[in-house]
């Protein structure tokens, strides 16, 4: 049944007590923001941080670069050499330490949506590449060792007691391995755990610590790493792209890191979306970037992206749309591509690292028939739902839209002053053109056949 179309009068309203209610135009999600529950500290710093021994820059953690071992087999690793980078993908254990990851795509050893699910309820089997791969692998003594450890460790970590692995067989102990050769659930880990020069433990490297050349390739192998799935898996009908920040926002390490889960349905979000976007296909230019232009709400935007305060959800989110005509990523052209990641690291640099949140993204499922724009969302997970959101599906967020406007543009201003991110319009700056989003086959059609504009009376031309 079509959900019923809420009216733009209500995605964004401010009551005379100067309370703000908001709705969200996709999902129908009500939030409010009520006077005075916003003063409150956002990050989580530690109070008395901890110095840090040279070794332990990257030896902190599982995902720091000289614990490869300590996660399972990884699929691709990007390194750099120049000013260039490559992609390994395949390296056999003795070749690991040969070089320095800059990011690795390795399987997660806890999946949420499991091999033998794929096994189970769909009759799947490696393709031909990973399964000669995996046999490739195991034939050295410390590949099969690795994979090895790895299988014991999630078994101890799922309730199986030492003496279940001592009586499995050696047959049996492998066959584990296929989960970490031909998985849906892949982590995307970044090099650093704490920024370069960093002596105390308080110094993470984050999205925003990166460069925008860094933060370009970073995104760029997340998408090669999505692409990879659904070609290797032809049940899969969704890649669920996610980042979460610190532990507040479910980070298992504090080490900056993607997700991607591989699912058998499109996910509810889609298929809210869907029904709305079917009733209007210009939706997300009418009640997405339109509307936040109208309202102010725009923090930045380049020729190919554009990122706003969004409106309509349960914490305070920055919103950064495509433009292209492409609905998919790896689709995108190269300057497409590094158009939507200079504004999703400005984003994460304006918004600091020592505040938790969640990057997710949003795109086309491969089989949908209608044109939807590809959208990250940055969420800062500065409150915690409680009794009164449960009770009544009412969701209070701390930071009204125009709130956080004001705390992220003049950190931008401040970012590109310093040369920290890339070149960019920001706020006041930006042409916030109606209808900038060309995913709607219908808007392109308009632009094609809308006549030139012809020179103003006695004011120079639009070439001049």
């Amino acid at each position: 049944m079509l959900q019923q179309i809420i009216p733009e009068s209500n995605y964004l309203m401010r009551m005379a007590d100067g309370t703000i209610k908001q709705v969200n135009p996709f999902t129908g999600t009500e939030v409010w923001t009520v006077p005075g529950r916003g003063n409150r500290p956002l990050g989580v710093k530690p109070p008395n941080p901890a110095p840090l021994g040279p070794k332990q820059l990257d030896t902190y953690c599982a995902f720091c670069a000289r614990n490869y071992l300590d996660t399972p087999p990884e699929k691709a690793r990007l390194i750099k050499t120049g000013d260039k980078f490559v992609t390994l993908r395949h390296l056999p254990v003795d070749a690991l330490l040969d070089t320095v990851a800059e990011f690795r795509r390795i399987p997660n050893l806890f999946e949420i949506v499991s091999f033998d699910y794929w096994r189970k309820n769909f009759g799947y089997r490696l393709p031909d590449a990973i399964e000669a791969h995996k046999r490739s692998y195991l034939a050295s003594e410390g590949g099969r060792q690795h994979v090895l450890r790895m299988s014991e460790q999630r078994l101890k970590a799922a309730g199986f007691d030492e003496s279940a692995w001592d009586r499995m067989s050696l047959d049996e102990r492998l066959q584990f391995a296929n989960a970490f050769f031909g998985g849906g659930h892949e982590l995307i880990v970044a090099r650093r755990h704490f920024v370069d020069g960093a002596t105390h433990d308080d110094q993470l490297a984050s999205s925003g610590t990166l460069t925008p050349e860094e933060h370009y390739q970073y995104l760029r192998f997340t998408i090669d790493a999505m692409r990879d799935i659904y070609v290797n898996n032809r049940y899969v009908r969704y890649v669920a792209v996610f980042q979460n920040w610190l532990k507040p926002a479910g980070a298992s390490f504090d080490h900056l890191h993607k997700q991607l889960v591989a699912i058998d349905e499109r996910g509810v979000q889609n298929e809210l979306e869907l029904q709305r976007v079917r009733a209007n296909p210009n939706l997300y230019n009418e009640a997405a970037v339109n509307f936040a232009a109208y309202r102010n709400l725009v923090v930045a935007e380049n020729d190919h992206a554009i990122a706003y305060a969004g409106f309509g959800h349960r914490f305070p989110t920055l919103e950064i749309f495509s433009k292209s005509e492409r609905s998919q990523p790896w689709n995108h052209s190269a300057e497409e591509l590094r158009g939507v990641s200079d504004l999703v690291h400005a984003c994460h640099a304006a918004s600091g690292s020592d505040i938790p949140c969640n990057e997710e993204w949003y795109y086309k499922p491969p089989d949908v028939d209608v044109s939807m724009p590809w959208r990250v969302l940055i969420k800062w997970r500065v409150s915690t739902p409680a009794g009164f959101e449960g009770g009544t599906k009412i969701y209070v967020n701390t930071i009204d839209p125009e709130t956080l406007r004001d705390r992220v543009v003049p950190r931008l201003f401040q970012l590109k002053n310093e040369g920290r991110i890339a070149p960019m319009k920001i706020a006041f700056e930006c042409a916030c053109v109606p209808n900038c989003l060309r995913y709607n086959p219908a808007v392109r059609q308009q632009e094609s056949s809308h006549p030139e504009f012809p020179p103003l009376s006695g004011g120079p031309s639009q070439t001049e």
